[in-house]
């Protein structure tokens, strides 16, 4: 049987007939996608445009050819759509089915195929290896071998935009470090929640300083804080890429990591992670066993910036040196998450930050995952649009909550030559805050 034939079974078997049939085609997306924008306004990478490719396979009108596979894959999966989609249509659960499907029967070349095994089944999954990869950035970083590289000139064999990330990726602890982590924190004031913590495989090794941040926080606001060492990546990068299978046996092993811990939420600090672990419910919807466990696991999810407006850390009278702030939304955090106002009502009750909105700080960075490495072309088109907003600001620091817009954010300050703009996670900043107020409150000691 034809490789498409059988996609093509698939997609009938598979994709949710009643979700399609509920796009209206009514248009309303259309101004949110950047990809329908960055195109020239192709209506086939627009997601209306791409629900009607995945029900015309469906229907079998059309055959699941190399355009509909194009089409699908350079979609950002911001979601930014499903906002303003009056009937709700979830798309970005469509667009994961459909590549999926096309993943699993794709005729990869070998070197893809081979590549893909090594990311996704042995790299992400387990936390050993990538505690052994980052120490091998961080070996590279401080043997001197970075700066050598960089005098030879050698990062000029690699795309621009890799030499550019090579550039702006974050120094990343020793091997020592990232094995002494801790599983238990208590909080430094009365109780008022215990908690227990996603500190995923990205965040607790090359984004290592973001994670303790994030603790510190949590400690300050009068969090027991609780973090399972059993608990692995989320399985984002696998349920986007068309490895939903890997994405399910890590969202049960994280499911069975966090179930049995007396805990009031479950905290997350990267958007991205966030918004996958909260539709763990959906992933596992067709599982007899896993789905109630799901649900249970999904009530419990909570943004950080959500838990510090609830413990009134806004409320304390933070300090900081006057800087122009403004703040990139992370897409999954806001169109999935559904948290948007929390990190800007903590950024605007810091004293010193002048809060400027940049126009459309809710469309997507560029990043989305690996996007900004498969598709490059796109993603600094992308990227190109948001720095041209971040100016218009003339903020000097640029605020995000998920690593990968971080990292894109930092990019694009690199691109642009904005040296005197910065960029760093949300938690990051508030913890600036604690520390600058805490110094300016220390009594002058007394000298001679």
């Amino acid at each position: 049987m034809k490789n498409e034939q059988l996609i093509q079974q698939q997609f009938q078997a598979r994709m949710n007939e009643d979700e399609l049939l509920n796009c209206m085609r009514c248009g309303f997306c259309l101004p949110t996608c950047p990809t329908y924008i960055e195109s020239g306004f192709q209506e086939s990478h627009s997601p209306r445009g791409r629900i009607a490719l995945m029900k015309a396979v469906v229907d079998g009108l059309i055959e699941p050819d190399e355009d509909v596979e194009r089409s699908l894959q350079l979609c950002l999966g911001c979601r930014a759509c499903e906002p303003v989609c009056p009937s709700g249509v979830r798309y970005g659960h469509l667009l994961e089915e459909a590549r999926d499907i096309i993943a699993q029967h794709k005729r990869y070349p070998w070197f893809v195929r081979l590549v893909r095994h090594v990311v996704f089944k042995q790299l992400f999954p387990h936390p050993k290896r990538m505690r052994m990869l980052t120490a091998l950035i961080g070996f590279y970083q401080r043997s001197g071998l970075q700066a050598l590289v960089r005098k030879l000139g050698l990062l000029r064999v690699l795309p621009n935009h890799l030499a550019m990330m090579e550039n702006v990726l974050p120094n990343v602890p020793t091997w020592k470090q990232m094995n002494e982590r801790p599983t238990h924190i208590e909080a430094e004031t009365k109780r008022k929640k215990r908690v227990a913590f996603f500190s995923g495989c990205l965040m607790d090794t090359m984004f290592m300083d973001t994670n303790d941040a994030t603790m510190k926080l949590l400690q300050l606001v009068g969090c027991d804080i609780v973090i399972p060492p059993a608990q692995t990546c989320c399985g984002a990068l696998h349920g986007h890429s068309g490895e939903k299978a890997d994405a399910k046996t890590l969202a049960k092993q994280n499911i069975e990591a966090f179930e049995a811990l007396d805990v009031d939420y479950i905290v997350t600090n990267a958007g991205g992670c966030g918004a996958f672990l909260i539709e763990y419910d959906h992933l596992l919807k067709d599982d007899p066993i896993w789905a109630e466990r799901a649900k249970a696991f999904v009530a419990k999810i909570k943004d950080v910036s959500v838990i510090l407006v609830e413990l009134g850390f806004h409320l304390e009278g933070w300090r900081l040196p006057e800087q122009i702030v403004t703040y990139q939304d992370s897409c999954h955090l806001r169109n999935v998450m559904k948290t948007a106002n929390e990190p800007r009502l903590l950024l605007q009750s810091i004293s010193g930050v002048e809060f400027r909105e940049m126009k459309d700080a809710d469309r997507c960075c560029g990043s989305a995952g690996i996007y900004n490495i498969i598709e490059p072309d796109m993603s600094m088109q992308v990227l190109d649009y948001k720095m041209e907003q971040v100016k218009q600001t003339k903020a000097t620091t640029i605020v995000t909550a998920n690593p990968g817009c971080l990292l894109q954010m930092k990019l694009g300050i690199e691109r642009e030559g904005l040296t005197n703009v910065r960029a760093v996670h949300l938690v990051e900043l508030l913890l600036e805050a604690v520390e600058a107020t805490k110094e300016a409150n220390e009594p002058v000691k007394q000298t001679g």
